[in-house]
C-alpha cells in the first residue's frame, strides 16, 4: 500500500495545465499546498487548423484520397506533457522532492511516462489515472487518500 507522506509532491495534470502540490502532513489526513501552477493556452483543433486536409490523386485508379489533417490540439497536449516532464526533471535534479505522486488524465499520464527522466521515474511512488485539474484541493485530498489507500 502506497501512502502519501509528509513533504511528498503531488502533480495534478491534464493536457493544458498542471498543479504542483506538496503534502504538509501524512497519508491519513493529506493537506496539500500549491507550490506552482503551470498552464498553456490550447484552443480546440478547429480553431488551430488553417486548411482543409490535402488530397492526392491515385496512380492506379482515377480516385482521390484525403490526407488526415494534423490534430493540433492533441499535439499541443503531447508537447505540454513533454514540457511537464522536463520541469519535473529540473526540480528532481535540484533536490526539491524525494517522492512524487503523479495524477493525470490517462492519455497524458501515458505521454508523460514516456518523457520522464530516470531520475524522476525513481521518485514516482504512485500514479493515479484521473483528471482532477478542475477539482478543489480538499476534493483532491479526499480522492488521493481513497485511491492511495487501496494501492
Amino acid at each position: 500500500m502506497t501512502r502519501i507522506r509528509n513533504d511528498d509532491w503531488v502533480v495534478i495534470a491534464d493536457g493544458e495545465k498542471a498543479l504542483f502540490l506538496r503534502n504538509l502532513t501524512d497519508g491519513e489526513d493529506p493537506n496539500l499546498e500549491v507550490v506552482r501552477e503551470e498552464s498553456q493556452e490550447n484552443p480546440p483543433d478547429r480553431e488551430q487548423s488553417a486548411n482543409r486536409p490535402g488530397r492526392v490523386g491515385q496512380s492506379a485508379n482515377p480516385g482521390k484520397s484525403a490526407y488526415d489533417d494534423t490534430d493540433w490540439h492533441e499535439l499541443a497536449k503531447d508537447r505540454f506533457a513533454a514540457h511537464l516532464a522536463e520541469m519535473l526533471y529540473e526540480r528532481a535534479h535540484k533536490g526539491q522532492f524525494d517522492r512524487i505522486v503523479i495524477c493525470a488524465a490517462p492519455n497524458v499520464l501515458g505521454t508523460l511516462r514516456d518523457h520522464l527522466h530516470k531520475e524522476v521515474q525513481s521518485k514516482v511512488v504512485a500514479e493515479v489515472p484521473k483528471t482532477l485539474t478542475n477539482h478543489p484541493i480538499p476534493e483532491i485530498e479526499k480522492i488521493l487518500k481513497s485511491d492511495l489507500a487501496g494501492a
